[in-house]
């Protein structure tokens, strides 16, 4: 072995001797006693002799460390210099390599720049929903105390938690709040919230001008202070930097401007998530406790306080007024804020990362065959540098090098799809999935894409390196090219990763097939109305002379025969909250005759007020009864309608027209009709209790009482196509609203398809990052499986040569390369269904009327890619048939 191959620390030692250290010691030694015996031959004694002679040669040993120090140094930048020398040598003979093979690299390239770049925009948005901490000082210690876990709390319920509780700093409450911005142009209503004084210090976010709200709570005139949220003070104020202590027109009230809130800011996270401007709540002091509310309530923990004590805290504190008022302080659950804001979409977002993950452990196994093969190829090569010296150690070192030199090419294309991958899927995204518009790509993804990079390398790498490093240079040199070398151990190898592959995108094509049957499920269900060709918008007569109580109802009912007056207006009615919205208010109530129900234990029904005409114009079935009617006024004997659901969950077997219910304990209304059922909120979710009263029986509504001065428009309009013109009519009906009250605010403008549409979004969303990633999967184990067969067919040219030559029939060889391929899809087939039946059962609450093992998906799938396998193998196999028999002996 020559000097320049030898290992560094040879070459050191072969320079210094075993021990250079030692060696300086001993010449140093021998110097020290010659010097010695000079002084005792001029006459000192020994002594003397040896404190002369450390004197001289004192000097000479620091001189001869400081050598011994340099020298090493020396040493290792050299080994240094040297080691990055034969790594730019690999890279080089890398590129070199790849660049004459480019067909082959391009595509191991791509298949590293789809796996490394999808892997790393769903990592991207895992991390900013789910990991980062919410955007709010040490956020890890807030908490949401609701009934249920999803309902809001009563005032009093509040106000007893806060004073009696020990484990929180600071307790907050939320209320949801929807003022009409009137005195401009186009008035709206809008989306905000009123807290507690103490909800952003305790959330520890200053506005971006301004201040907070610093009176004290209940303190006269405290409610008319207002904060503006970032989006809100450009669209309707420009910006103006200049806009704290201005006046704006919110329900008709002037509210003066405190502060501008920062872009970021986000309140509640899990709950009003658009909310556009805040202002103080000022609880009543006299409020009546019962089990419902319209109150969120937000903590922070003390210090050191733990969360398991907080809870029981808490639940100590409930129980005793539960004690004290029955039935107002029942199921109240302590969240963390966190947990409350992204659980809903915790597990589908984990199940997408698992599928890119599969797409990227997909892309490494068709690389490493690809370089199996290569290696397979370059085997009489790597066969001659071995025979020449070239260690083990080496050649793997080259062959990594390129696998390394490819997955950092990969990597860079992966990162630019990353980086289109994250904008796409934040624009896409549906509203209802939390903080999506915080991901992006930064300095954190960068080394998370670098780390992906490297981790790729390595995994489809290492063991092809390792096994083309493997060489018999008897068996190679004696074959000469024909091949064998292979080796039955690389072909199963590499029909192991096709396998594997195979496995994979079965996992992949069951999760994509289920979350499709599901879509087409929901895409099915009856919402209960036609939504076609519905145009539908919030009306409010805030901030007008309409909303006096002696001229609202007049309001709508002229509104109406405007709107009704319109062209091509087929119908159109009002509803307090349309379906689909999940604006659902929940009133209990009570039947007549029957055992008066225990606090907290009443049925609960949603609570909807509509004008006559409704049903017809959304075009709900009457099942039974009749329709509200004109007749139904307030000097009338009070009247409801029920749903399906309620008739047969509360009266089975009977008819319930007839029966009567009560709201308030003292007021009977009788139940005139009994309708179909209608989606209030979420599709997937089962029918309940859905109570219909007249309008012009509901006081509140009749006289605009605090939050029912609106109502929402339904207008079913007449179309020629199979695409209305909405926008134009929508248009037509606001000028015919502003024609009789030019300030009415109207917002909330769309059209019930819109809103199926939006029903689904989530769902949808989920199904097309599924379908794509298991469409890439089975394209990459197509081209794995086509690049399986195509080298199986190149290393057997000789003997299916021979076996043409000796009459055998195309089709033979034909049938036996494609069942070579279906074997190897059948193993890979078998293996993933195994891993889909206990994958799939994760997906169980992203489901909806179907099973996570549906046997007719993983049938269906399987099908797919034995159909997948056989048409990926039907070019080499008609490239192998053709194959002149003459010219395959001769290349022999």
């Amino acid at each position: 072995m020559s000097k320049d191959s030898q290992p560094a620390w040879r070459r050191y030692l072969s320079f210094w001797g075993a021990n250079p250290r030692a060696d300086v010691d001993a010449e140093l030694r021998f110097h020290f006693e010659m010097r010695v015996r000079e002084y005792v031959a001029r006459g000192m004694s020994r002594a003397e002799a040896e404190r002369a002679a450390l004197a001289r040669l004192g000097n000479v040993r620091q001189a001869a460390e400081e050598v011994v120090t340099i020298d090493q140094r020396q040493a290792r930048t050299q080994d240094r210099l040297a080691i990055l020398g034969a790594i730019r040598q690999d890279l080089a003979f890398a590129a070199r390599m790849l660049r004459r093979e480019w067909m082959p690299t391009l595509l191991a390239v791509l298949c590293l720049a789809l796996g490394i770049g999808a892997t790393t925009a769903m990592l991207s948005v895992v991390r900013s929903v789910l990991i980062e901490p919410l955007p709010y000082r040490d956020a890890d210690q807030l908490v949401v105390a609701l009934h249920n876990g999803h309902n809001p709390v009563g005032a009093p319920n509040f106000l007893d938690w806060r004073a009696d509780t020990r484990s929180f700093t600071d307790m907050a409450a939320a209320e949801l709040w929807s003022p009409s911005l009137t005195g401009t142009d186009d008035p709206e209503e809008l989306t905000g919230l009123r807290i507690t004084p103490a909800m952003l210090p305790m959330l520890g976010v200053a506005p971006l001008l301004g201040r907070v709200f610093s009176t004290a709570e209940g303190q006269a005139g405290a409610e008319h202070e207002v904060l503006l949220s970032y989006a809100l003070w450009q669209r309707e104020f420009a910006g103006d930097r200049s806009i704290v202590g201005k006046s704006v027109m919110l329900d008709g009230h002037q509210y003066t401007i405190i502060g501008v809130m920062p872009a970021t800011f986000q309140f509640a996270p899990f709950w009003a998530t658009h909310s556009q401007l805040w202002a103080p709540l000022v609880l009543p002091a006299n409020a009546q406790r019962s089990s419902g509310g319209s109150l969120r309530v937000f903590a922070r923990l003390k210090p050191g306080v733990s969360f398991d004590q907080a809870r029981a805290d808490l639940g100590a504190v409930t129980s005793r007024l539960e004690r004290e008022y029955p039935g107002t302080n029942q199921d109240i659950q302590l969240l963390p804020l966190k947990e409350k804001a992204v659980g809903d979409v915790r597990t589908p977002l984990l199940v997408l990362l698992v599928a890119v993950g599969l797409v990227l452990l997909i892309a490494c196994a068709n690389v490493a065959h690809m370089l199996l093969a290569r290696g397979a190829a370059r085997h009489r090569e790597l066969a001659v540098r071995t025979a020449l010296g070239a260690t083990r150690r080496r050649i793997v070192g080259q062959l990594l090098a390129e696998s390394g030199l490819l997955a950092a090419i990969g990597g860079a294309g992966g990162l630019l799809i990353a980086l289109v991958s994250v904008r796409t899927l934040v624009a896409a995204s549906p509203a209802m999935i939390p903080r999506v518009a915080t991901v992006r790509v930064d300095g954190a993804v960068l080394a998370l894409a670098i780390a992906i990079t490297a981790l790729t390398a390595i995994a489809f790498g290492l063991v092809p390196a390792l096994r083309a490093a493997r060489v018999d240079l008897v068996e190679t040199f004696r074959d000469g090219d024909r091949g064998s070398s292979e080796g039955r151990g690389r072909g199963r190898l590499r029909s192991a990763l096709v396998a594997s592959e195979f496995a994979l995108a079965l996992v992949l094509l069951a999760g994509a097939g289920l979350m499709m049957r599901s879509f087409v499920a929901l895409q099915h269900v009856d919402p209960g109305f036609d939504p076609s060709n519905v145009v539908s918008m919030i009306v409010s007569t805030v901030g007008t002379p309409a909303a006096d109580s002696t001229r609202h109802a007049a309001f709508y009912v002229d509104a109406l025969a405007r709107i009704k007056a319109i062209p091509g207006v087929v119908d159109a009615s009002y509803i307090n909250h349309r379906p689909l919205d999940g604006d659902m208010w929940g009133f209990g109530f009570r039947i007549e005759g029957r055992p008066v129900p225990k606090p907290g234990t009443e049925p609960t029904a949603t609570y909807r007020v509509v004008f006559p005409g409704y049903f017809a114009t959304m075009r709900i079935p009457i099942i039974r009864g009749r329709d509200v009617a004109e007749t139904d006024r307030a000097n009338a004997p009070p009247v409801a309608v029920i749903s399906d659901y309620t008739a047969r969950e509360h009266w089975p077997g009977e008819d319930p027209i007839g029966k009567r219910i009560t709201l308030d304990g003292t007021t009977w209304v009788t139940i005139v009709g009994v309708v179909k059922n209608v989606v209030s909120a979420d599709l997937a979710e089962p029918p309940s209790d859905e109570l219909y009263l007249p309008f012009a029986q509901e006081h509140g509504y009749v006289n605009g009482i605090g939050a029912r001065r609106s109502m929402t428009l339904v207008a079913r309009v007449r179309c020629d196509h199979d695409e209305c013109d909405t926008g134009a009519l929508s248009g037509q009906i606001r000028s015919a609203i502003r024609g009789l009250e030019r300030g009415a605010p109207i917002s909330a403008v769309t059209t019930m398809s819109a809103l199926m549409r939006e029903a689904t979004a989530e769902p949808r969303f989920y199904l097309a990052l599924l379908v794509a990633f298991a469409t890439i999967a089975i394209a990459l184990a197509a081209v794995g499986i086509y690049a399986v067969m195509s080298y199986a067919v190149s290393r057997r040219s000789h003997e299916i040569g021979i076996r043409m030559a000796l009459g055998a029939e195309p089709s033979v060889v034909l049938r036996s390369i494609i069942r070579q391929a279906v074997f190897v899809a059948g193993v890979g087939a078998c293996a993933g269904m195994i891993v889909a039946l206990a994958v799939t059962r994760l997906m169980r609450g992203l489901l909806f009327g179907v099973s996570p093992t549906d046997g007719y998906t993983l049938a269906s799938v399987t099908a797919l890619l034995f159909g997948v396998a056989v048409l990926a193998s039907l070019v080499p196999a008609i490239r192998a048939v053709r194959i002149d028999p003459l010219i395959a002996l001769r290349s022999e």
